[in-house]
């Protein structure tokens, strides 16, 4: 028999491994696709941000309402530990101008294989194409190729993800296989539906470039995407979670001028030019924002200045949930102890997404998901001591 269960081959279960393993007990990883990480490597493809440089506490306020409960985590294992935990692995390390950190190679792939030769080293067995099917009095039963098994652990780890991108994993099929009372699942770092006008076609896939974004008391400047599902990219997923809650979200397409510059600039004699190559002219105005004006807000009213610094933007809401980057809901903290041990489970542990919690891209993610499956492993280190 195992010491030790983990059970997800994301970040947070990989973490939890190698801290239970580097204390000398035995550990099996049991993940339900045919290999791990594969979620973590979808994330690398554009780039793998593993953290953001700033601040401690301008970090952790990311969090929102978790902030309290993530503190001591990523006290212990936050921005500085992750970049020292990647370079160990044998990255190098460096830090874009907006402060998010990423491996020089912008990949997951070189530190995936790299952490998993660590976890190699350490004993730890994988066994993939396991899926968990629910626990009786300490038995964790599986669906595998050979039939159903089950394992009785001394401790398990949980870190089965959320309920999004199900194709990689995280399909939030666990709240079955658990059966304890959890927060409801909903989208989070999402793109939002729009039934763009035949106009539009022409802009889909194109960058919206600096742009600052108003939804609720969430203000941010970042870029976004039309594409032909609607608006997607870091600006909308920053400010996402404010327009699910119910906020409208309003665009400042100028966000280096006042709204009297806009309106002085917009007062130029225009002569024989359109008023397309006058906004052109006389603001800079491209033709992505021309556009997303004319879709949103027609007829134009006669002063323009307050549309362009505040344009209301009408949706049909979220995108479905499978296609979000991440989700909120999940196992409570109020369910978990100090040592995110499930208080009705002892000895079973929950970390990473399935927890809930949500932030936004950036890093933050990441480095959570790192923090509390350290966290968790630590907390089932020292229950392998007690008994």
């Amino acid at each position: 028999m195992s010491d030790a269960l983990v059970i997800g081959g994301g970040p947070a279960g990989l973490m939890a491994a190698e801290v239970i393993s580097a204390a000398g007990h035995s550990v099996i990883v049991a993940e339900a696709k045919p290999s791990v990480g594969r979620k973590f490597l979808m994330a690398g493809k554009s780039g793998l941000n593993l953290t953001k440089a700033q601040p401690f506490e301008a970090f952790l306020a990311a969090y929102q309402e978790a902030a309290p409960q993530l503190r001591p985590m990523l006290d212990a294992f936050g921005q500085e530990a992750v970049r020292d935990w990647a370079e160990g692995l044998g990255q190098e390390i460096f830090t874009g101008s907006s402060g998010r950190v990423f491996p020089k190679a912008m990949k997951a792939s070189p530190l995936l294989r790299a952490w998993m030769g660590r976890l190699a080293a350490q004993d730890v067995t994988v066994q993939t194409r396991w899926r968990w099917t629910g626990v009786s009095d300490g038995a964790f039963a599986f669906d595998t190729p050979e039939g159903v098994q089950t394992l009785r652990p001394k401790v398990c780890v949980l870190a089965c993800g959320g309920a999004s991108w199900a194709k990689l994993g995280s399909d939030g099929a666990w709240v079955q296989a658990l059966d304890q009372p959890v927060a409801p699942f909903q989208p989070a770092n999402m793109g939002f539906e729009v039934a763009w006008s035949p106009h539009m076609a022409k802009h889909f896939g194109t960058p919206v470039k600096n742009v600052e974004l108003c939804a609720g008391a969430q203000r941010v400047r970042a870029e976004f995407v039309i594409s032909g599902r609607g608006l997607e990219g870091g600006g909308i997923y920053a400010v996402s979670r404010a327009m699910r809650e119910g906020h409208a979200l309003r665009l400042d397409l100028l966000p280096d001028l006042s709204e009297a510059e806009v309106r002085s600039r917009l007062s130029k004699p225009r002569g024989k030019a359109s008023l397309s190559n006058h906004l052109r002219k006389v603001l800079k105005l491209s033709a992505e924002k021309q556009a997303l004006v004319m879709e949103f807000a027609r007829p134009l009213p006669d002063d323009l200045a307050p549309l362009l610094k505040a344009l209301p933007v009408t949706h049909a809401g979220p995108r479905p949930m499978d296609e979000a980057i991440s989700t909120a809901g999940g196992v409570p903290f109020a369910a978990l102890d100090d040592a995110l041990m499930l208080s009705e489970m002892p000895g079973v542990f929950a970390a990473g997404e399935m927890l809930d919690w949500e932030a936004p891209t950036g890093g933050y993610l990441l480095t959570a998901c790192l923090a509390t499956g350290r966290w968790a492993g630590q907390g089932a280190v020292a229950r392998l001591s007690q008994i």
